[in-house]
C-alpha cells in the first residue's frame, strides 16, 4: 500500500511540476485573452509618458496610449495599475500585473530579473538646471554640485558615475525638479523627453549640454513568457510599419525625426 501511495504521490508531483513548467513557459497570453484584460504596471508620475489627469483621475500619456493600442491588437482592454518605481519590478515578478510599460530602460542588470520586448523608444540622460545658471554645461561641471535623481533609475546610475557630484535621491522625479526650482539642488539628471516636457511648462528650468547616455525603452515581462513577448514584438513591428506608432508619438512629442 505504501508503494502504491508513494507511486501516486510521485506521479502527482511530476504532474504538478510539468503543469508549473508549462505555466511559466508562457500560458499568460491565453489567460490574458480569456480574462479580456492586459494588466499594465506604470509609475504614473512621469509625464509625458504616464501620469494621472487631475480632472478625470485617469492615467494618460504616451505609454498609456501605447498600452491601450497593444491591448486592442491583442483583442483585450488595458488596465493601468499605478505602482511606485522602486517596487515596480518586484510587483511584476509577484504577478501584480502582466507587463510594465513605463519608460523603462533596457539594461543588462534588469535583464537578470526580467525580460524585455524589442525597444520601442530611444532616449538618454540630460542635465537640467535653473534658467539663471551659467556655470553648468556638461557632466564635468557637476563636481561639487548637488544633483537630483529618481531612485532606481538609469539617471541615478549615470549621476553616480560623475566624479565629485553629490547625489540626492527622490522617489518621484517631480520632487527633484521642484527642489531645483527652489534652489535646494543645483541640477537634475533625468531622461531627456521627460525633462524636456517639464522644462517646456516651467520657464525657470532649462536643459544644458547634450544627451550623455544612449538608452532604449522596452516593455518588461516576467521571464519565460515567450508567447506574450512574441505577440507584443509582432504588434510593435506592425504599428511602426503602418504609422499607428507615429501617430501616438506625434501626439505627445511632435513629428518623429527621420531614422
Amino acid at each position: 500500500m505504501r508503494k502504491v501511495v508513494t507511486t501516486i504521490l510521485t506521479v502527482a508531483i511530476i504532474a504538478a511540476l510539468v503543469f508549473t513548467g508549462c505555466t511559466s513557459q508562457g500560458s499568460n497570453l491565453s489567460r490574458i485573452k480569456k480574462a479580456g484584460v492586459l494588466k499594465v504596471g506604470a509609475d504614473t508620475t512621469y509625464p509625458p509618458f504616464e501620469w494621472i489627469n487631475t480632472q478625470t483621475g485617469k492615467p494618460q500619456g504616451f505609454d498609456v496610449d501605447l498600452a491601450n493600442l497593444i491591448a486592442k491588437k491583442l483583442g483585450v482592454k488595458a488596465e493601468i495599475i499605478s505602482t511606485s518605481w522602486d517596487g515596480i519590478i518586484p510587483a511584476l515578478k509577484a504577478g501584480k500585473f502582466d507587463v510594465i510599460i513605463s519608460a523603462m530602460t533596457i539594461t543588462n542588470e534588469r535583464k537578470k530579473e526580467i525580460d524585455f520586448s524589442d525597444p520601442y523608444y530611444d532616449s538618454g540622460q540630460i542635465i537640467a538646471v535653473r534658467k539663471d545658471n551659467t556655470t553648468i554645461h556638461s557632466p564635468e561641471d557637476l563636481s561639487g554640485k548637488v544633483v537630483g535623481v529618481q531612485t532606481g533609475t538609469t539617471g541615478e546610475i549615470a549621476a553616480k558615475k560623475i566624479k565629485g557630484a553629490i547625489i540626492k535621491e527622490y522617489p518621484d522625479i517631480q520632487y527633484a525638479f521642484t527642489d531645483l526650482e527652489k534652489g535646494r539642488i543645483d541640477a537634475v539628471i533625468n531622461d531627456f523627453p521627460v525633462s524636456a516636457y517639464y522644462a517646456k511648462g516651467h520657464p525657470d528650468v532649462k536643459l544644458v549640454g547634450k544627451l550623455f547616455t544612449k538608452e532604449q525603452y522596452g516593455i518588461a515581462l516576467r521571464k519565460n513568457e515567450t508567447d506574450l513577448k512574441e505577440a507584443i514584438n509582432k504588434i510593435l513591428k506592425e504599428i511602426k510599419s503602418d504609422g499607428e506608432y507615429d501617430q501616438i508619438f506625434e501626439k505627445w512629442f511632435g513629428k518623429k525625426p527621420e531614422d
